[in-house]
């Protein structure tokens, strides 16, 4: 009997249902850092300061069923929502899709391990810091949430094995 394509291989964002939308979520909790956008010139500056439910070592959100009631301004994501905002990192699957992509390697449901997307390297785990120490946000300022990350490699060397640091190496 032929495999059947996985959903988010086969349905628009807009088709899928609640558990399936959900489980897209690849849990980097890049989209859960603060962002800044100059008045200026529109501009915007990520950073590395996560919203105050973000779990820095799960990269989940610390109270789901609760979080647009303890930080108003979290952003509620639905397909509409994802093709009108700008800020959503070009890793995430959400932003993938939307745009034709498919899931990356690391993504847990192509993985099958949760995991993977830290030890690949792309979430923030270890990277942000939490908003009641962070201080000024300005002070902040980070490119390495809106990038891409680098594509896998084979472990040839040391420097193969780095995760993406969103930095240039020395």
């Amino acid at each position: 009997m032929p495999r059947r394509a996985p959903f988010w291989k086969t349905k628009r964002l807009d088709e899928m249902t609640r558990e399936e939308w959900e489980s897209l979520c690849d849990g980097c909790g890049r989209c859960c850092l603060h962002k800044l956008r100059h008045d200026d010139t529109g501009a915007l500056s990520f950073t590395n300061v996560a919203c105050r439910l973000l779990d820095l070592t799960s990269c989940r959100c610390g109270n789901y069923p609760q979080r647009r009631r303890r930080v108003p301004d979290c952003v509620n994501l639905t397909p509409q929502v994802v093709a009108e905002i700008d800020w959503l990192p070009p890793s995430c699957a959400y932003r993938r899709l939307a745009e034709g992509h498919d899931l990356a390697w690391w993504h847990r449901l192509v993985s099958g391990d949760p995991d993977t997307v830290h030890t690949a390297g792309i979430s923030v785990q270890g990277r942000a810091v939490g908003e009641r120490q962070a201080g000024p946000l300005e002070h902040h300022i980070v490119a390495w949430p809106g990038r891409l990350p680098r594509a896998r490699r084979e472990a040839a060397s040391p420097a193969a094995e780095r995760p993406d640091t969103g930095e240039n190496p020395p």
